[in-house]
């Protein structure tokens, strides 16, 4: 992770399209111009791969095992919250082997912000990360693998509201299609009969389920965009340090949280009785509560990686491209089954995403292009 956070930061700093063309303006032509072109996309390539990889392979392996431990006698809906960020520990590894940013990111001298600020960030996206977890715990609690992942695809639509608000963001006829087919996706969902759900939950609990996985779609939503309005007005670090101080920091935060909720709530009384009768024994509960924790971690790690490097939009269509596979996966592993409604809603999910992946690739073409025109003018600016 060192050697990742090492790579894209050339010379102390991320080198995006945006950068350039200010340095172009700031009379880059100097010592301090940024590598050759080839090798920041390579640098940014490698970057946003590995934080796809850790988005995608995070939240499928988190989503299920999950899921597991509901199966197999898990029932703290609090315990189950804590372990989607109990696992920042891990993070503080890369985070004191990587070098402080605040030292040597130009940026940082120049808009220092006082602690009570950066605080402020932290602990509120903690608590709001907190919420979320708990709704996204009684959604998985109720409802099956496969209807829970259809439902959270929402949260591409949500996204694309939040980021025209708050990140100021266009709001395209490609984009647009997104939010119509992911919202009407959601509304098959809602309306089918989960025949093949959790045991017991009736259809009261089916319902609550529903509109708790459809409120922490928006609310993860909500975080991801006000995330990436942290880094662009308040943070301002160049460096993936900033990212894992992001993630370590509202981590603690949220599990902080989570951990009151447990004692208040009292279900930590009932932790050791449920450990005794967990179908598969002792240790298999504390290692899948364990490997919940850290893939959980991992995904969200890998989000954080892709709102910092691209945006909270690009972030949020890679969970929702996760979310759309993970039914395939529940169908193989829980046996989860997909009926005629299902099928059609994860078309339409899919439709959805390539509607939104291809608005991305639209822009990036108008990006190149516009970088051209500036590459070309600065060329005939040294030539003169």
């Amino acid at each position: 992770m060192a050697d990742c956070g090492e790579a894209i930061s050339a010379n102390d700093g991320t080198w995006t399209n945006k950068q350039q063309q200010l340095l172009v303006k700031d009379g880059g032509a100097s010592n301090n111009q940024p590598p050759s072109t080839k090798f920041i996309n390579w640098q940014q390539c490698l970057m946003i791969a590995l934080n796809i990889f850790f988005l995608l392979v995070g939240q499928a392996t988190a989503v299920l095992l999950g899921r597991s431990y509901y199966n197999h006698g898990g029932n703290s809906k609090w315990m189950a919250t804590s372990t989607q960020t109990a696992a920042f520990p891990i993070l503080l590894i890369p985070y004191f082997l990587l070098p402080s940013s605040s030292s040597k990111d130009p940026s940082s001298l120049s808009n220092p912000q006082s602690i009570c600020t950066v605080s402020f960030v932290y602990i509120g996206l903690g608590v709001l990360v907190a919420g979320d977890n708990l709704m996204y715990s009684v959604g998985l609690l109720y409802l099956s693998v496969s209807t829970y992942s259809l439902v959270c695809a929402t949260q591409l639509a949500f996204n694309a509201i939040f980021s025209v608000v708050i990140n100021h963001d266009k709001f395209t006829a490609l984009i647009l299609n997104s939010v119509v087919v992911l919202s009407l996706s959601s509304s098959l969902i809602g309306i089918n009969d989960d025949s093949d759900g959790p045991s017991g939950v009736s259809k009261a609990k089916y319902i609550i389920g529903f509109v708790c996985s459809l409120g922490a779609s928006a609310l993860y939503s909500l975080v991801l965009s006000l995330m990436q309005l942290s880094f662009d007005k308040v943070l301002k670090k160049g460096t993936f340090f900033v990212v894992l101080e992001m993630q370590i920091y509202t981590s603690a935060v949220a599990t902080c949280a989570s951990v009151v909720g447990l004692f208040a709530s009292g279900e930590w009384r009932t932790l050791e009785g449920e450990m005794n009768v967990y179908d598969t024994g002792k240790v298999s509960y504390v290692m899948t509560l364990v490997w919940t924790a850290v893939a959980w971690q991992v995904s969200s790690l890998g989000g954080v990686g892709l709102i910092f490097v691209v945006s909270s939009l690009f972030a949020n269509v890679i969970a929702t491209l996760s979310l759309a596979l993970i039914p395939i996966a529940a169908v193989i592993v829980f046996h989860d089954q997909m009926n005629g409604v299902k099928i059609i809603a994860l078309l339409m999910a899919l439709w959805g995403f390539a509607s939104y992946m291809y608005q991305n690739y639209l822009d990036d073409v108008e990006a190149n292009k516009e970088q051209a025109v500036v590459d070309g003018a600065t060329d005939g600016s040294s030539d003169c």
